[in-house]
């Protein structure tokens, strides 16, 4: 590790019979796959995936030799490898022209009344939290409602859980569509089946409310943070917590993770940013402007991206203590006060050089990040009034799902009276040429 990143600090914790012949052979090769080691595992895995590979590309490329299926598939275990590490970066940005702004999709439905704070896009679905207390589940392709988990004063009924009784402040689904993970302006974490919308667990151990939510990509287990300056790590596989991590002096405002065994956290008013080795047990420190740090998005394994009150778009990369880059006053100020529009949403196109931030500047901003993430460049802008508090890239790079809102997320200190509460989808027009 480079020498200005010397300093890790260690994480606490707040916790520190007879039998026939058959029933013998069943538990025998019962046993046999109980002792195959992580090792074994990992590389019967590896070996069905190569044969995987191998077959496709042997159909693929039916007329070729031998060695070009080789070097085929060299290529693409080089790929995911790169991809898996981070280090895969595809330069797509200068492929985007602009919004297609005739094709834009409204989402709005009755369930959601109030300011849309929240929103979380898979390959199918979307799904969208409101504060007024709805989670609404949405088809991608067809834009229509599939679905609500709905707002209810007391959301228990005989001790079963059939809503939420505040504010969505965060979502986020397993990798396998498997679970939705749900947190309020409560403590307490809510998993629900992503299917059926039925709840499934509580996760109970936050001391204020949960402000974030991320699932470690290909896995179930899931990270929290919140107000109580903490992140937890929950096996939703056991549906049991595991451990708690500390480190942030004031309430903890958003969390992220890609493939890793990583989170990366930003700590609002503390003006830091934390990435948590979780295996390791610490934690790098990045320190940020003097303004609050609202917001902190993974761009790959080795760079992130920040938002922060005084206006600024951050470039980071892990292996240094300041940022590659800045851009001040991304969004321009308030013509009354002069004083910055805040970043409320970054959204980034895994392993590419393409980003999108949102304010209440009335813009949706499209960026392009140039010399190894040393600079930044507004690709264009997309009209949109309101609140943007949560901006996501489909998983193709082909529409930007946005949550709209007459509110900031965090508060009601301003109230854009025109702003319609919704779920926008927004295709781009995107060039092959360039």
């Amino acid at each position: 590790m480079q020498e200005d990143l010397e300093e890790e600090l260690t994480s606490g914790s707040d916790e520190d019979v007879e039998t026939n012949k058959n029933d013998v052979a069943e538990e025998a090769e019962s046993s046999d796959s109980e002792c195959e080691t992580a090792q074994e595992k990992k590389l019967r895995l590896a070996k069905i995936y190569l044969e995987e590979i191998a077959k496709k590309e042997r159909k693929r490329l039916n007329n070729e030799d031998e060695d070009e299926r080789t070097d085929s598939i060299a290529k693409i275990l080089k790929e995911d490898y790169l991809k898996s590490a981070g280090k895969l970066h595809s330069s797509v940005a200068n492929q985007y022209v602009s919004a297609d702004l005739d094709n834009i999709s409204v989402m709005k439905c009755k369930n959601h009344k109030a300011s849309i704070t929240t929103l979380y896009v898979s390959n199918k679905f979307i799904f969208s939290g409101s504060k007024d207390g709805t989670i609404v589940k949405w088809s991608l392709d067809e834009n229509k409602k599939l679905g609500c988990i709905p707002f209810t004063k007391h959301h228990t009924i005989s001790n079963k859980v059939i809503g939420h009784s505040k504010m969505i402040t965060s979502l986020a689904v397993s990798s396998d569509g498997k679970f939705l993970a749900a947190s309020d302006s409560t403590r307490n974490i809510q998993i629900w089946d992503s299917e059926t919308l039925k709840h499934v667990e509580t996760l109970k151990g936050h001391q204020d409310s949960v402000t974030g939510l991320v699932f470690r990509r290909n896995t179930h287990t899931l990270y929290s943070c919140s107000k109580d300056r903490s992140i937890k790590v929950w096996s939703l596989d056991e549906m049991a917590y595991v451990e708690t991590l500390y480190g942030h002096q004031n309430h903890i405002t958003s969390i992220d993770a890609l493939t890793r065994e990583r989170a990366i956290t930003s700590g609002g008013m503390d003006s830091t940013i934390r990435v948590w080795k979780i295996v390791e047990e610490s934690q790098l420190i990045y320190n940020g402007p003097s303004a609050s740090i609202d917001i902190v998005r993974l761009l790959n394994e080795e760079t992130f991206i920040s938002g922060s009150a005084d206006g600024a778009i951050n470039v980071w990369g892990v292996n240094k203590k300041k940022p590659l880059c800045t851009y001040k006053e991304a969004h321009g100020c308030d013509p009354i006060t002069n004083e910055p529009y805040w970043i409320c949403s970054i959204g980034t196109l895994t392993n590419t050089d393409l980003i999108a931030t949102g304010s209440q500047d009335g813009h949706i901003k499209l960026w392009k990040l140039n010399d190894n993430f040393k600079s930044i460049n507004l690709l264009f802008t997309i009209d949109i009034v309101g609140f943007i508090n949560d901006i996501s890239f489909t998983e193709d790079g082909r529409y930007l799902i946005a949550s709209v809102g007459n509110e900031h997320k965090f508060g009601r200190w301003n109230v854009i009276r025109e702003a319609k509460n919704c779920v926008l989808k927004i295709p781009f027009v995107i060039s092959k040429k360039n």
